[in-house]
């Protein structure tokens, strides 16, 4: 840019991507003179951009913390990247409940884009389709969903109120170990001093939660997203199947992962990457997907429970069957 004031938004641009720039890469990228460079820094604390000067032999300039958002700079890939991640939070259950946000923030980048920029962030918008997740997604609370992050973050003990699949409300102490989005929904993971045990908890169901004093240590172990997944395989559903499947470990998980089911080593000096006998345990509120899910596996198994798992395969075997043997 050859205006002064096109140079001064480069500047504040290559300032908000981060880090110290130094005088000299500053005045290179803006092709000025190190004099220059200072007179436009002073132009941009003069609109209350929070600049300030690093000193030392690695010093330079830097934006600071302000109390005033300076005005944002985006070029074309990271316009785009904003503009998708703001589209795929609203479709795939990562937006707050306060859905309108997502839908404002984009609004107000698309209103500053250059109308060439704007009119290809349009037709990408337009063309691209999003699977649909399964289940609806349930957006959190804004507010809960801050609290419970800054417990995270800092180790803090928090007071929640839940209310849990049957209605039944409770008031708990939570020691958050992380949050997860998992297909669409949000839980929040931890050790629950009143059972006495570690519990998984949907955001969504979560109400007046308040942070409390003290700390806490968190455990070894799994990380979050595993210990959820492990916490839903676990959740009390209307059916108990319980397998025996031969194959490998991962085999088994290819098609029956750690938020579905739970696989028991049949002894524990066995190599998971050995074939053998393993078994399997899962929870169902419905039977009726299990048969083509087990067909899928391409390995031999047993159904231990329930029979009316055992006649849903033998149905699907037989249908399968008569649609083989018909002629084209």
């Amino acid at each position: 840019m050859s205006r002064p004031t096109g140079r001064v938004l480069t500047l504040l641009e290559l300032l908000q991507s981060g880090g110290t720039r130094t005088i000299a890469e500053l005045a290179g990228r803006l092709g000025v003179d190190g004099r220059t460079v200072r007179r436009y820094v002073d132009q941009l604390i003069d609109l209350d951009v929070p600049v300030e000067a690093v000193r030392g032999r690695y010093g330079g300039y830097r934006l600071a913390r302000g109390h005033r958002l300076p005005p944002l700079m985006l070029n074309d890939d990271e316009a785009l990247a904003v503009l998708l991640g703001l589209i795929a939070g609203r479709r795939t259950g990562l937006a707050t409940a306060s859905g309108t946000a997502g839908e404002t923030a984009a609004a107000k980048i698309r209103r500053v884009l250059p109308e060439r920029l704007a009119r290809r962030l349009d037709a990408v918008q337009e063309s691209l389709a999003f699977t649909r997740p399964p289940g609806e997604p349930v957006p959190p609370d804004t507010g809960t969903l801050l609290t419970l992050a800054d417990a995270v973050r800092h180790r803090l003990p928090v007071s929640i109120r839940y209310t849990d699949r049957t209605g039944r409300r409770s008031d708990r102490t939570l020691h958050p170990y992380g949050i997860v989005n998992h297909s669409g929904r949000w839980y929040v993971t931890g050790a629950d001093p009143g059972a006495g045990e570690d519990r998984t908890f949907r955001l969504d169901r979560i109400t007046d939660a308040r942070t409390l004093p003290g700390s806490f240590e968190a455990p070894a172990g799994p990380d979050p997203a595993q210990r959820v997944l492990s916490g839903l395989a676990a959740t009390p559903y209307r059916h108990e199947v319980a397998l025996r499947v031969h194959g490998t470990v991962e085999q088994i998980r290819a098609r029956l992962p750690v938020g579905i089911a739970t696989v028991r080593e049949s002894a524990s000096t066995e190599d998971p990457a050995t074939e053998c006998w393993r078994h399997v345990e899962l929870r169902a509120e419905r039977l009726d997907w299990l048969p083509a899910v087990l067909a899928s596996l391409d390995r031999p198994f047993v159904i231990e429970r329930p029979d009316e798992l055992r006649d849903l395969v033998a149905a699907l075997a037989d249908r399968l069957a008569s649609y083989a043997r018909r002629s084209p």
